[in-house]
């Protein structure tokens, strides 16, 4: 099994967090938008990405990455995630800065590969 993560020993980076699932159209369309984000910045040691499958059905999230071709390192919960990150709908994303503070939160699909989200995320590492 992978490693444990816990987002409280993230301070000093930014944190970029997605809630999604499988069976989620919505989430499966937003991942190589995300994965573009991701190889953006994966070589900043100041930016951590974690893609949260909420269902934990491993088999099936390796068999998404493999067949999209994605190189998003996968995460999955072993404890609740807070209410101010994810209420009730998926996909949502969440950016916290280099404190641990909510930066910015989206419920729905969103194009991360623009270049505002990487400039936004550029000046939370750049404070």
């Amino acid at each position: 099994m992978g490693e444990t993560v816990q987002v409280a020993d993230l301070k000093g980076k930014v944190v970029f967090i997605n809630f999604w699932a499988t069976w989620c159209g919505p989430c499966r369309a937003e991942m190589p938008s995300i994965n573009v984000l991701y190889d953006k910045f994966k070589d900043n040691p100041n930016i951590v990405f974690l893609i949260v499958e909420i269902e934990g059905d491993k088999e099936k999230a390796a068999a998404f990455v493999k067949n999209e071709k994605l190189t998003l390192p996968i995460s999955y919960p072993n404890s609740d995630i807070p209410k101010e990150w994810l209420s009730e709908s998926i996909p949502s994303t969440v950016i916290l800065d280099k404190g641990g503070n909510l930066a910015t939160r989206h419920e729905g699909m969103a194009d991360y590969s623009t270049p505002d989200v990487a400039t936004f995320i550029q000046d939370l590492i750049n404070k």
